[in-house]
């Protein structure tokens, strides 16, 4: 069997990894967040590191990455730059009125030490990004739809390599009609 995998969807940067039992993320049901644990920290270090910024611009700033789909909120950011700050790897000034984090030698040392886990944070938004001009309140059934679709034609799939080639045909025919109508 030669499967045609010529997509650039990465399952486990939006899911998260299988695990032992055979499901992705942790406990039931696929992973939601877009961040995983410990990466709003990092993520707001690395963002402090490109230029200092208040609280509500670091919330701009994450869902301009993430394409838009992900909207950071007050209860999320405020929360983990009080956390940075008690570390010490940010400090807060008073400008304007509004208190502005800039990341400290201590916070550089936490994102030169966490440069793998940066950089896989700012590939998966750059992947969101892609994704992001795809999504909106009109395509949430269609999401929707195409999960039913793909766990469909995995489960036909399965069955053999005469009925995955079945498979491949009627997508590649939905596929065809779908293009038309774009």
């Amino acid at each position: 069997m030669n499967w045609d995998w010529n997509f650039a969807f990465d399952f486990d940067d939006f899911f998260g990894p299988v695990g032992k039992h055979g499901r992705r993320g942790r406990g039931r049901g696929p992973k939601r967040g877009f961040f995983r644990a410990g990466e709003v920290r990092l993520a707001l270090l690395s963002l402090l590191a490109d230029q200092p910024g208040h609280g509500y611009a670091l919330m701009k700033r994450l869902e301009e990455r993430s394409g838009g789909l992900y909207q950071a909120s007050a209860g999320t950011i405020y929360p983990v730059l009080q956390q940075l700050e008690d570390e010490g790897c940010v400090r807060s000034t008073e400008e304007d009125g509004k208190r502005v984090y800039t990341i400290t030698d201590e916070g550089k040392a936490e994102v030169a030490k966490a440069e793998e886990r940066v950089e896989r944070i700012w590939r998966r938004a750059d992947k969101w990004q892609e994704w992001g001009c795809h999504m909106g309140p009109d395509t949430v059934e269609v999401a929707a739809a195409l999960g039913r679709l793909t766990k469909a034609a995995f489960g036909a799939a399965v069955r053999g390599d005469a009925v995955a080639e079945e498979v491949i045909g009627v997508l590649k025919r939905a596929r065809k009609e779908l293009e038309e109508l774009a």
